[in-house]
């Protein structure tokens, strides 16, 4: 093994590194999260700064008009 392999595992290994594991897997990944497991957005498809980018904008404006959208219904069955 080489030092810096070696440095890895004791960080890894030491309480600290312990504690940022456990902390890394509580935490949501919030809007990010629900996109990737529950929209099945993966991947980017389009290629280019400014594709990417607006790719991402339309992304975000159709998570925000479900959100919306469901919000509405849901008031609407209270009512």
């Amino acid at each position: 093994m080489t030092s810096i392999y070696q440095e890895v595992l004791n960080n890894l290994e030491s309480m600290h590194g312990a504690l940022l594991r456990m902390n890394r897997s509580i935490q949501a990944e919030g809007t990010f999260g629900v996109m990737k497991y529950d929209r099945w957005y993966k991947r980017l498809v389009r290629r280019g700064q400014i594709k990417v980018e607006l790719e991402i904008y339309l992304v975000s404006i159709g998570f925000n008009l479900h959100k919306f959208y469901t919000k509405q219904i849901r008031l609407q069955k209270a009512t």
